[in-house]
């Protein structure tokens, strides 16, 4: 399938802040388009401008027969083609650059009062961040003209070198107060100025365009208006920040805004609004989630369907507590490194204690409750464990972003020769859960050791080689990404890809060669001395939260049969049928198929309401029915299946949620 890389754009725009955040996360990433390439269905590797990505197509562990949900998804799927992105087109990305330059200028022309800050490109377009009036849609509508206008002229991008004293009083002169505070941020000398024409200029180290006539302006939308505070700290001035987004031609920006349309189609907070499986009630707080009932029983599923993998897997489950003495936070060192994202602290007897925002802890703790011999490994635990972490409220999305989130959470304590069969069997069980709910394209990365870490040469490398070998022995392209490991261990990273062609980070498999320090775990070796084990971190859906949300969008809250929380709605033509309708649900319930009756409406109103609420099966029921104790089936996806005893449908019914194909 051919994908859109969208890759997170490093910008050279001077003081840059550490992370961009994005006008809607649930566009990021991937989009696809026709009419520009294409590649083989079953692709293993893809190359963009000479940088492999590592892609892999897992098969399917059972195979699907006749299935038209998967039929249309590869129709679907050999229609899409790649867009361009910063990586693959220098040209793309010198037209945001400038396009971020143009709309500062623009934006000054129309409010001479207005603040330039920065303005960056990221993956789909550009921004600027301005300390001005707030903003409304048909300002810029505004800004969009004048930016056309300077397009038009075909100014030149002039760059200029000067001292850190010139640059100085130029800044002055024009009075940019947080220009002056980027310009003492700036390290190296010269500084470096972009000009427009002789009329407006900024501190940018580039690239752009030689003139700005070289941008398509029909290729160029402004698309939003947020606040954001300077620097990210909400401690100081509050921006306007208009994102726009930018491409080589018309028809890329035409393709680029219909899958914005269809990813808003797909949107999970709508679709849950209009299926009922989640909310977020502010009176509770934000970045909370409830689960409603339908919702409730597609995350009993997926927990189901984790555990029994995981048992089968050789794991023993745990269950742990959501507080711990802060005492224990201090071992694992989270309140050095993590405490902004950590809850305050709570007095409980004159003891202070705290909200876990990590499970790791709790994993060791019970792997110390007893000594452990070398025979005893490896030792595998896993735990469906909910964490609290404290977001900015202006930052929290849907079930993207929240404070409070259940991660599959798994620990493996093992030798240093068990590395290798280990990482080997993380990623089989994790191909293994995935294909499960229809994943089976993967983005691998591998990150090695960065410049500051904890542990030796020898058992990094010792590490990042299992690590290796791991995945060659599986058979997975990989990309390597060189010092990007985390300070105390090697780790493999893996996005999947739903139906739009996006990424999502996922899944993750970190040695650690920290925490087992800090708390000083061991086992004895045959030698009878005390020796210290290896921990390897994994999780494989990430958080059921955030892979409901990728759920929900991936099938547009078009639920396989086996998954949905509705598999069967029996409808009566008339009241008169209703004893029988209970009948068949109640026999349809004890069969473990998931239905119920629905009543009230005329026909054709009853079947509409089912297809809205995306219920897979409809069973039909009229007097016909009644005598001769049958149903007529009418598929969401297949149309009218004709009529069927009872007992038939019911065998029909569970083979295929056993198969998990459709009916």
């Amino acid at each position: 399938m051919a994908t859109l890389h969208f890759l997170l754009s490093s910008s050279p725009f001077l003081s840059k802040p550490s992370s961009l955040p994005l006008p809607n996360p649930s566009l990021s990433l991937h989009f696809p388009v026709k009419r520009l390439f294409s590649f083989p269905k079953r692709q293993q590797l893809k190359r963009i401008h000479g940088a492999a990505v590592a892609t892999v197509s897992a098969q399917p562990a059972v195979e699907l027969q006749n299935d038209p949900v998967q039929e249309s998804q590869e129709q679907e799927e050999a229609d899409k083609l790649v867009l361009p992105t910063n990586e693959s087109s220098e040209e793309l990305l010198r037209i945001r650059h400038t396009c971020a330059h143009v709309m500062a200028m623009a934006v000054q022309k129309l409010y001479p009062e207005a603040k330039v800050t920065i303005g960056p490109w990221i993956e789909n377009g550009f921004y600027y961040d301005f300390d001005m009036e707030p903003l409304t849609d048909k300002d810029l509508k505004r800004i969009k003209k004048e930016m056309d206008r300077i397009i038009k002229r075909n100014l030149p991008l002039v760059r200029e070198e000067v001292s850190r004293d010139e640059a100085q009083r130029r800044i002055m002169a024009i009075n940019e107060p947080y220009k002056m505070e980027i310009l003492d941020s700036i390290k190296e000398d010269p500084i470096t100025i972009y000009h427009i024409g002789n009329e407006w200029w900024d501190l940018c180290a580039g690239p752009h365009v030689e003139t700005t006539g070289k941008i398509d302006r029909k290729a160029v939308e402004l698309e939003s208006v947020a606040g954001a505070y300077w620097r990210g700290d909400e401690k100081k001035p509050m921006l306007q920040r208009i994102y726009g987004t930018a491409w080589e031609n018309e028809e890329q920006l035409k393709a680029y805004l219909h899958f914005k349309e269809e990813a808003k189609r797909r949107d999970h907070r709508r679709i849950s609004q209009d299926l009922d499986l989640f909310s977020i009630q502010e009176e509770a707080g934000g970045g909370l989630v409830f689960w409603h009932p339908k919702g409730a029983i597609v995350r009993h599923i997926i927990e189901d369907s984790w555990r029994r993998t995981h048992i089968e897997h050789g794991y023993d489950l745990l269950y742990t507590p959501h507080v711990a003495r802060a005492d224990l936070w201090k071992i694992s060192g989270h309140l050095d490194f993590y405490k902004e994202n950590m809850y305050d602290q709570m007095e409980i007897e004159d003891e202070l204690y705290q909200l876990r925002p990590m499970n790791c802890p709790y994993h060791i703790l019970v792997y110390k409750r007893k000594l452990h011999s070398y025979r005893d490994f490896p030792i595998r635990v896993a735990e469906l464990g909910t964490v609290y972490r404290y977001e900015l409220s202006g930052s929290l999305h849907g079930l993207f972003r929240v404070r409070g989130f259940t991660q599959d959470d798994a620990h493996i304590f093992c030798l240093e020769d068990q590395i290798k069969d280990e990482i080997r069997g993380v990623l089989d069980l994790t191909e293994e859960i995935l294909l499960q709910f229809g994943f089976s394209k993967y983005e691998v990365n591998l990150s090695t050791r960065p410049e500051k870490a904890v542990g030796g040469d020898d058992i990094w490398e010792k590490a990042t080689a299992a690590l290796k070998d791991a995945l060659d022995d599986k058979g997975w392209n990989y990309q390597i990404d060189e010092g990007g490991g985390a300070f105390y261990g090697p780790k493999i990273d893996l996005k999947i890809e739903d139906a739009l062609g996006r990424k999502w980070q996922c899944s993750t498999i970190q040695v650690d060669f920290n925490l087992p320090n800090r708390f000083d775990i061991t086992y004895v070796d045959s030698n009878s001395e005390k020796k210290r084990p290896i921990m390897i971190h994994r999780a494989v859906l990430g958080s059921l939260e955030r892979f409901f949300g990728v759920l929900i969008e991936h099938y547009a809250g078009d639920f396989p049969l086996w998954l949905s929380p509705i598999q069967a709605r029996v409808l009566p033509v008339t009241d008169t049928q209703l004893g029988y309708c209970s009948e068949v649900t109640s026999k349809l319930k004890a069969n473990g198929i998931r239905a119920e009756v629905c009543h009230g409406e005329r026909l054709p109103k009853l079947i509409r309401n089912a297809e809205k609420q995306k219920v897979p099966l409809m069973a039909v029921v009229g007097p016909k029915e009644v005598e001769t104790s049958t149903v007529t089936l009418r598929s969401r996806f297949g149309g009218e299946l004709g009529t069927m005893k009872i007992d038939e449908f019911i065998s029909r019914m569970k083979q295929a949620i056993k198969n998990r194909t459709s009916l």
